[in-house]
């Protein structure tokens, strides 16, 4: 068998995101800048027109634009694998032989997906013929997530027979399917991770590499991971994988848009994805602010100081975050709101309503009437940290169901309360809220009456009211990104004209 030689899947290679604008159209300059700014970060390879990069909302014409623009603003810096995958094996014939003529390195080509063979013997057909027909490095990519289909291990072993089949990528995330294949072919082909939250053990089994969505993002940690492990240095690349395992499973979620939402929030404008990938639905608001928290742990974000003036004669400096254009100085600062949903498909759903404002102000005086005069079944609550050491700022939970028992009760001003109190504490430590008596925070708690997981509550409203606090504190969302958003937003407001 003759090789294809002088190509090496290996290292690690972003999935790399499809610059959109505002019209939905192909952002060429964003995309040469991205690229540039990617090889500074020090990527070994670039993957363009792959799941992350839309290929399957994108027309023939459209992906070749971008794997030309690709190659050429690559430079021949590092290798260029072309995504070429379509549902018909003569579609992705003629896009790897326009990736060749590209100038591209190799081919990466997916499985067939919604009319797909029903077995092995089809995509083994699939991919014998893409290799008779096109001389180009080609490396299989194995996705059920996408496809609903596994490439067999067995259909993968007689495709590393192929002289010019060099590599595959398996996004499964199933480590023993994984292993298999490594058992089966790695002295033939180089075999990638794909899938980010499982990559450190898919390079401890012998991977030799990764082609992520979240290297967009995050290359500097996946490199370290991956110089670390080929030094035997595990229990340091554990360490890292541990300290981004949250954001990659967030990355996993949140498909083609997280990325982009990242890198958006970095500074790189990329836009968003081609619909029907939209923000509200395939990304919840709820996930895009966990994934600029996590984004800010890492030292993605740069934390601003701004100065909060809670009385024209007392500012307080204060660590405050902030992504795109933020005012040094927060005037007026009388009243602000908040909202938030977190797990809305379960019983422990939480729904918080905020209100912050001067403890001498209209929020002041709501606060101190709401503990004077009780309402029946809505009784206002304190927010505690532990007995007789109540939160800063002074916060009250007010229950916007009911609460007609001893369990209902339970559950509102037990975990309810608990993870209010923690979001507090946690806003504080953070620099988005100001540790003083001069504020005040209203909160309306939603705790269904049938929910029953009690540290799922709990879970859920610490979110829930972190990013509550967030969108109060940072004045969001603007009218303008209510009204960018108005056609998926979950409240009425996508009826008003």
């Amino acid at each position: 068998m003759v090789r294809v030689k002088g190509f090496k899947l290996e290292g690690v290679m972003p999935a790399v995101v499809t610059p959109f604008d505002k019209h939905e159209e192909f952002n060429e300059g964003a995309f040469r800048s991205l690229i540039d700014w990617l090889i500074k970060k020090g990527i070994t390879g670039i993957v363009p027109c792959g799941t992350t990069g839309e290929f399957s909302l994108m027309s023939q014409l459209e992906r070749a634009k971008v794997i030309e623009v690709c190659v050429d603003q690559v430079n021949g810096r590092i290798p260029v694998i072309a995504g070429t995958g379509d549902t018909a094996t003569k579609l992705v014939i003629d896009a790897t032989k326009h990736a060749l003529d590209g100038g591209a390195d190799a081919a990466i080509i997916v499985n067939p997906y919604y009319m797909k063979p029903k077995g092995g013997k089809g995509i083994f057909d699939h991919y014998h013929a893409i290799s008779q027909a096109v001389d180009i490095p080609i490396v299989i990519y194995n996705i059920p997530v996408a496809t609903h289909q596994y490439i067999p291990w067995q259909v993968v072993e007689d495709l590393a027979e192929l002289p010019n089949v060099v590599g595959m990528k398996d996004s499964s995330g199933d480590l023993k399917y994984l292993v298999t294949v490594l058992e089966k072919v790695s002295d033939k082909i180089d075999v990638v991770c794909g899938w980010d939250e499982v990559v450190l053990p898919a390079l401890a089994a012998g991977c030799n590499g990764m082609i992520l969505a979240s290297a967009n993002v995050i290359t500097p940690y996946w490199l370290d991971i991956y110089n670390k492990m080929k030094k035997g240095k595990l229990d340091e690349a554990r360490e890292i994988q541990r300290k981004i395992q949250k954001f990659t499973r967030h990355m996993v979620a949140s498909g083609a848009l997280g990325p982009k939402i990242c890198l958006n929030y970095m500074g790189l404008k990329v836009g968003l994805t081609r619909r029907p990938i939209i923000v509200g639905d395939t990304v919840s608001y709820e996930l895009r602010e966990e994934l600029r928290i996590e984004m800010e742990k890492l030292g993605l974000l740069e934390k601003k100081p701004v100065t909060i003036k809670v009385k024209p004669d007392k500012p307080l400096v204060e660590r405050f975050y902030a992504v795109d254009v933020t005012p040094e100085v927060i005037e007026q600062f009388s009243l602000r709101t908040g909202e938030a949903l977190v797990d809305p498909t379960s019983n422990e759903v939480a729904h918080i309503d905020l209100l912050i404002g001067g403890i001498d102000g209209p929020v002041g005086h709501a606060y101190a009437n709401a503990l004077a005069n009780p309402s029946k079944e809505r009784e206002a609550l304190q927010v505690i940290l532990e007995p007789n050491m109540a939160v800063k700022p002074p916060t009250i939970l007010v229950p916007t169901v009911p609460v007609k028992g001893m369990r209902d009760a339970s559950m509102v001003y037990g975990p309810a309360q608990e993870g209010i109190a923690k979001a507090v504490t946690q806003s504080v430590a953070d620099g988005i809220l100001p540790k003083t008596d001069e504020l005040a925070m209203i909160v309306n708690v939603f705790v269904h009456p049938s929910a029953s997981r009690r540290r799922r509550v709990y879970i859920n409203n610490l979110k829930a009211m972190r990013h509550a606090i967030r969108k109060a504190m940072e004045g969001r969302p603007t009218p303008e990104e209510t009204l960018k958003h108005k056609d998926n937003a979950r409240h009425p407001f996508r009826e008003s004209q």
